[in-house]
């Protein structure tokens, strides 16, 4: 049997801090999901300012990226790239650039999920909260 290791609440946390600093020191609204290895959510935070929707958003970037073990923006571009037939993929509703997977030795822990600005800059702040657990 195989053993991998899996996201804690200390983990949770520090990637949501550290995502959350990215966000206000660039003074963007976002909401910021955070998902297990399933695309559950472990933590969602709305700051200040930012669109009802973007909770949404954000929870199904987090849940695509965990799932699809990749960058949510890797979908974005095969459909951009003319695979129209991604768009009818069940339980992959975020699609969007701004879903980034967590890796820990080698295996998708989880993933950290963000919308509410430009999709680069949701991927940055996603990439900032992953980068908080990289040396964990």
């Amino acid at each position: 049997m195989k053993t991998k290791p899996v996201l804690t609440q200390a983990e949770v946390s520090l990637i949501l801090d550290a995502a959350r600093l990215e966000a206000t020191r660039n003074q963007w609204a976002v909401t910021i999901a955070i998902a297990d290895d399933g695309g559950h959510l472990l933590a969602l935070e709305r700051l200040d300012g930012c669109a009802a929707s973007a909770a949404y958003i954000s929870a199904e970037k987090a849940r695509t990226a965990a799932l699809g073990r990749r960058e949510s923006k890797s979908y974005e571009d095969i459909i951009n790239g003319g695979r129209t037939a991604f768009l009818s993929v069940p339980l992959l509703a975020g699609m969007l650039e701004g879903g980034v997977p967590i890796i820990v030795d080698g295996q998708v822990v989880g993933s950290v999920g963000v919308s509410g600005v430009k999709s680069d800059q949701d991927a940055q702040i996603a990439k900032a909260g992953v980068a908080a657990v990289a040396s964990v």
